[in-house]
């Protein structure tokens, strides 16, 4: 249950329309403005690639197979190595919170979209005007615009009521955490069931975190290049974790898309790997929770 209404820009610095085909500069502009410099991150193996990457096909073959191995095979042994802490925390939320114990939501992941798709309509002789079948709010494709939505597990660390007003983020202090929900969530232990997600293939270990659709829209109105992170399936943790921490600020969702392209840039096993020891750090000292 990690979210948050983002932070207003200042006055002058309102919501950013999102710029036209022929304003938007080529993806290999977009990669140099957003991975070169990066601090925190001198640690990550970088690739010499011929040509930015721009999504998972990008990737070799024998890459993505590897990396599905490794996800298939660190996820079914962080499972049992983490059976007490999972058996354990599923006991405290429900002796200490009314409600489920895992909670489902619905995020947005991977996104496999042309970014300049031709009008069909475009070449016909004269067409004639159809009236518009779709109603407001009925389209199907309205959820899944940004990427494929799936079903994200996590332990409840919230109260039921939480989000009786509607979504938001969650914010520091935020009174709608339970008790045991802040320790499971400063130790990252409600993240635990996501290790499924893994298994099913809806995630990868590593990887860009999924957001909400509800607040997808104004995230990529306000940083017009934020769908360009999805390129890869979304993942448990990745660098903008070991580095930016769960900062959900608009300059933090701004510094995710920099973390996030440099990963797809430079993504192999080793980074992986790198990537996930990292994470342990941060599980073992509590940086970066919210």
């Amino acid at each position: 249950m990690n979210a948050t209404s983002v932070s207003e820009p200042p006055a002058d610095h309102r919501l950013v329309p999102v710029r036209r085909s022929d304003e938007i500069p080529s993806f290999s502009t977009l990669v140099a403005q957003h991975t070169i410099d990066l601090p925190g991150t001198e640690w990550l193996t970088r690739l010499n690639l011929k040509r930015p990457r721009q999504n998972v096909l990008c990737l070799s073959p024998s890459l993505r197979i590897s990396k599905r191995l490794f996800d298939i095979f660190a996820a079914l042994f962080l499972l049992i190595a983490t059976s007490p802490l999972t058996i354990t925390a599923a006991i405290l939320v429900k002796l200490t919170s009314p409600g489920r114990v895992i909670y489902s939501q619905t995020r947005i992941g991977l996104n496999l979209r042309s970014k300049h798709k031709p009008d069909r309509r475009t070449g016909l002789s004269d067409p004639a005007p159809e009236p518009e079948r779709r109603q407001p709010g009925r389209d199907r494709r309205e959820l899944s615009n940004f990427g494929c939505p799936f079903t994200i597990y996590k332990f409840r660390t919230m109260r039921n009521d939480a989000e009786q007003n509607g979504a938001q983020f969650a914010q520091e202090s935020d009174p709608r955490i339970t008790p045991i929900g802040r320790l499971l969530r400063r130790t990252r232990i409600d993240e635990l069931p996501q290790l499924w997600n893994i298994l099913k293939g809806d995630m990868s270990l590593i990887g860009p975190r999924p957001e909400r659709p509800e607040f997808m829209m104004k995230l990529q109105e306000q940083i017009p290049n934020f769908i360009d992170r999805l390129g890869l399936k979304p993942g448990l943790t990745g660098i903008a974790q070991v580095v930016n921490g769960y900062d959900n600020e608009l300059e933090g969702f701004r510094r995710k898309v920099s973390y996030d392209l440099l990963y797809l840039q430079n993504c192999c096993v080793w980074n992986d790997i790198k990537i996930l020891f990292r994470t342990i750090r941060v599980v073992i000292t509590g940086e970066g929770a919210m």
